[in-house]
């Protein structure tokens, strides 16, 4: 059994004329579907990965709810403050009691603590981020074009003719893809190539947010040479 997105089948469908939708309609259009694009099959997540990404989703979560927690504050009651400052103070103590099962999951882990002690020796890539890409069991197995069409984070062409379009960054995994942005954020300052990069797109012209998303498949780049050549940063040379 593989799994595609939802977008693929129907798209396929639609391809072949089929507008109309029944159980018996998509049933065919999935088995044609199947039939004519062949998807690669992927193993399923261990349990291990299933915990972990049960638990980066709760810590996900629960940083939105302190996030709208906070936002009521502003120009609300004194009781109702109270009331809202409890809950901040009860979502602060189950994000550190998460953090700590976090911990304790990775640390079980000898591949996974090689693998998250690799990514975090790259500047910019802290722990949320670096234990998020464990998600990410491709990282270090694909070439850097898999891998950031994998993320969502290739830049993909809009050309018709002699028209030039805008390059694009859509589809792929939005939760890794998120959390890549924040790092990349803080690799602009603490990670020397991607600043150098920054710096120099910013020097040609570039808007600030289009530098920056420049600088996503990058880092993505070189984080996923680190884990295939087993190399921390410091050492490692940037491969395909």
């Amino acid at each position: 059994m593989v799994v595609v997105h939802p977008r693929q089948a129907r798209d396929c469908a639609r391809a072949t004329g089929q507008l109309a939708k029944t159980d018996a309609l998509d049933a065919r259009a999935l088995a044609h579907c199947a039939d004519v694009i062949r998807p690669t099959p992927r193993p399923l997540p261990d349990a291990q990965t299933q915990e972990l990404r049960a638990i980066l989703g709760r810590r996900h979560q629960l940083i939105v709810m302190r996030t709208a927690e906070q936002h009521r504050l502003a120009g609300t009651s004194e009781r109702l403050a109270k009331d809202i400052a409890a809950h901040i103070t009860w979502l602060n103590d189950r994000l550190a009691t998460l953090d700590d099962d976090l911990e304790t999951l990775l640390r079980a882990s000898p591949l996974w603590r090689e693998n998250d002690d690799l990514l975090q020796s790259a500047p910019g890539i802290g722990p949320v981020c670096a234990r998020t890409l464990l998600q990410l069991p491709e990282l270090g197995t694909l070439t850097r074009q898999q891998i950031a069409a994998l993320v969502g984070v290739a830049p993909l062409n809009g050309d018709s003719g002699t028209l030039r379009g805008r390059r694009t960054m859509w589809g792929g995994r939005a939760h890794v893809r998120a959390v890549v942005y924040m790092g990349t954020l803080v690799a602009t300052r603490y990670n020397p190539r991607i600043k150098a990069l920054y710096e120099r797109l910013l020097a040609a012209g570039k808007v600030k947010k289009v530098a920056l998303t420049a600088c996503m498949p990058k880092l993505l780049t070189m984080l996923n040479a680190m884990l295939k050549h087993r190399t921390p940063w410091q050492a490692q040379e940037v491969q395909g």
